[in-house]
């Protein structure tokens, strides 16, 4: 009985979390989707498929000379990749955004944060992980690694909020690319830390179950790569195990950055 009702207790305790985040973010419903009595034919295009579906095509490199392919020097400045970026109108994110969300931290930074986009308060403020995510992810940072947060770097594969907070499609993902990797160029970092699934995935170049990469080193263009759980997810699965892995995963993140 003892079990039963740790594991009720838990599943509210989750519950509340979802439902407290969608109220953040301005999700009050969701539509009911019909149900099709035959299987749907495959999207006729990236248009419509998440990044996680197509995460190896979205992380190869831009073609040379494309509007995709910034003509940077190797190693640019953030603010010769903010210039390029521009008041980006360049896929569809940018008809219902507030405002472009770039980044946040130390432009110098050992280590850096990469999320998947940004969510209403990120729109509305223009700063990565400033919601309830961000403000756990900020407690792991300051509180769990004993580092303040403006030491670190931090930003998201897109720079737009996804409509409800959707995941973002690979067409959005591929356009906004260059404009991370030349965030990283211009960073530098001696350990990027992968947000969740979609970040994971698109460092990767593959589509990962983050479930089963989480906590093993990983690399992007010769750069060391922990993909750990995102902070949302942490709030939506509040439990004692998924706050240690995270933990283990920051600290050994921190230890190599420092190395």
């Amino acid at each position: 009985m003892g079990s039963l009702n740790k594991e009720a207790t838990d599943i509210l305790a989750a519950s509340r979390a979802w439902i407290a985040e969608f109220a953040e973010e301005g999700i009050e419903g969701f539509e009911r989707e019909a149900v099709p009595s035959a299987p749907l034919a495959p999207p006729p295009s990236s248009e419509a498929t998440p990044v996680s579906d197509v995460a190896q095509v979205a992380a190869a490199d831009p073609l040379p000379g494309s509007l995709d392919a910034p003509n940077w020097p190797e190693q640019p400045t953030l603010e010769q990749v903010r210039a390029s970026l521009g008041d980006c109108t360049r896929c569809r994110l940018s008809e219902q955004r507030t405002q472009i969300v770039f980044h946040d931290g130390n432009p110098n930074a050992d280590l850096m944060f990469v999320g998947e986009g940004p969510g209403e308060q990120e729109d509305l403020r223009g700063i990565p992980f400033c919601g309830r995510a961000g403000e756990l992810l900020t407690s792991m940072i300051e509180k769990g690694l004993g580092i303040s947060r403006s030491d670190v770097y931090i930003c998201n594969i897109v720079k737009c909020r996804p409509p409800k907070n959707r995941t973002p499609m690979a067409d959005e993902v591929s356009t906004c690319r260059p404009f991370l990797d030349g965030q990283i160029a211009a960073v530098r970092p001696k350990v990027i830390v992968a947000l969740g699934k979609p970040a994971s995935s698109l460092l990767l170049g593959r589509d990962i179950a983050i479930t089963r990469v989480r906590g093993t080193w990983q690399e992007y263009r010769g750069i060391p790569v922990m993909p750990t759980f995102h902070p949302a997810f942490i709030l939506r699965q509040y439990t004692a195990e998924n706050r240690r892995l995270v933990w283990e995963d920051l600290k050994a993140a921190l230890a190599r950055s420092q190395a």
